[in-house]
């Protein structure tokens, strides 16, 4: 092996292949059609979509999910696969605008709009990631706590310094970093499949809950605002983008068709997987829990409760999960973060002060004697008031010819665009108002 081979990085001799493959490898279309045909070439492809999902696995879709289950049983499957379907749409446009324009949302907002409605979006956004990590920072550090023994704040440094860790795999390139999240993701996918051995699961009844919408009472309705909010994370459109932008060499509208027909299967595909894991946890939830402990809310009441009904073992996969989800969801939302920042104001600092910058407001909120679970709760809240801002500018850019160019939404798209920015909008609104107490008519107590 060469020097020059020794120097070159996994990323980079990655997207030369990618560059390969996009070109036909100097003998056109047919044989990119070819190599596209194998698995390996696929997976040159796969990653950004891989890391965007873990926002649909993170410690807030624990927290809901097992509300759902352990007081609904398998009612509210249906609210998961809707929202998936809302979370594929918006990250496919989110990829579309980074392989398009190659910039991402925060820098198309920047050069787009107004400097005082790009600071507005910088602050808000800013606000939304410190809250997103909050989350996703406390869950790591509760499993730690609850799996070890631990104090929460010793679950805490420890859940921050894997985390930094992990994110010093980037200097080495994107697929490091691609293939670890994916193995964490692996973690709590096997994990949710050893839980389901566990429990007893009706299947028949899973596919009813999965395929007919009911809500059983006015409750469940919050509770399905409160699954659809969790899903759909203003982080991760943000991030999809930028993931896309770089990654892969298109430069013609052909490549970037191919590249796009490869972004979409993989969206799918892991954003399925992602679907399937938040099913699994409500499924899990209702094998546990419903109906004998359905007042059960709360991820430390839910580990402790595991232990004398299903077993230790549930129990500390449970955890493992858990710990997987947070460290992972911690990862991206820290790298969503510096993206944000980047793209608004146009300078990038150190990944370890940004760490430190978002681990802050954790320890202050432990600190203070909050509980970690109302601070869940608080942080979703706070993610309410910030989805709004990047799911209509990505519908913005995305409907502009003058942007997009041949890429530009469809008038299908553009409707389905439009209306699942509507029905997100309008359904996080609810899940606010009724957090702080305000009865919405026609939504439920």
């Amino acid at each position: 092996m060469t020097t020059a081979q020794m120097q070159l990085g996994m990323s980079e001799r990655t997207t030369r292949a990618i560059g390969d493959a996009l070109a036909g490898n100097g003998s056109g279309s047919s044989a990119f059609a070819g190599r596209g045909a194998s698995l390996r070439s696929a997976l040159l492809f796969a990653g950004p979509a891989v890391v965007a999902s873990i926002a649909y696995m993170d410690p807030g879709n624990f927290a809901t999910n097992l509300q759902a289950g352990s007081k609904y049983g398998y009612a509210l499957l249906w609210v998961v696969v809707a929202a998936n379907a809302i979370a594929m749409l918006f990250q496919a446009l989110s990829a579309k605008l980074g392989i398009v324009t190659r910039r991402n949302l925060a820098e198309l907002s920047r050069e787009q709009f107004p400097a005082p409605v790009v600071y507005a979006m910088w602050a808000v956004s800013e606000v939304a990631a410190m809250a997103t990590d909050l989350a996703e920072f406390l869950g790591g550090a509760l499993a730690l706590a609850l799996l070890f023994h631990l104090p929460l704040l010793a679950g805490m440094v420890i859940t921050g310094l894997v985390t930094y860790a992990i994110l010093i795999a980037e200097r080495r390139g994107f697929r490091p970093l691609e293939l670890i999240i994916g193995g964490l993701i692996a973690v709590i996918a096997l994990a949710y499949v050893a839980e389901l051995a566990i429990v007893d699961v009706s299947w028949s009844d899973v596919t009813y809950g999965s395929l007919v919408p009911t809500l059983p009472d006015s409750g469940a309705l919050t509770v399905a605002v409160g699954i659809l909010g969790a899903t759909v994370m203003p982080h991760a459109i943000y991030l999809h983008s930028g993931l896309t932008q770089h990654r892969s060499p298109a430069r013609n509208d052909e490549g970037r068709r191919k590249l796009l027909r490869f972004s979409n299967i993989e969206v799918v595909v892991a954003l399925s997987l992602a679907g399937l894991v938040n099913m699994a946890m409500i499924v899990m939830a209702s094998g546990a829990f419903h109906p004998a402990h359905a007042d059960i809310a709360t991820i430390d009441t839910a580990y402790r409760s595991l232990t004398p009904l299903l077993g230790a073992g549930a129990a500390g996969i449970f955890l493992i999960s858990l710990l997987a989800s947070g460290i992972s969801s911690s990862v991206v939302g820290t790298m969503a973060g510096q993206m944000v920042m980047q793209g608004f104001v146009g300078f990038r600092i150190p990944v370890g002060v940004r760490r430190l910058a978002t681990m802050v407001p954790a320890f202050i909120v432990v600190a203070l004697g909050v509980n970690a679970n109302d601070a869940l709760v608080y942080s979703q809240i706070v993610l309410s008031f910030a989805l709004p801002v990047p799911m209509i500018a990505l519908v913005i850019f995305t409907c502009r010819r003058d942007i997009m160019g041949p890429f530009v939404n469809g008038p299908l798209m553009s409707v389905a665009a439009i209306g699942g920015t509507v029905a997100v909008v309008v359904l996080n609104t609810v899940l606010l108002l009724q957090s702080f107490g305000v009865n919405v008519p026609g939504f439920g107590a």
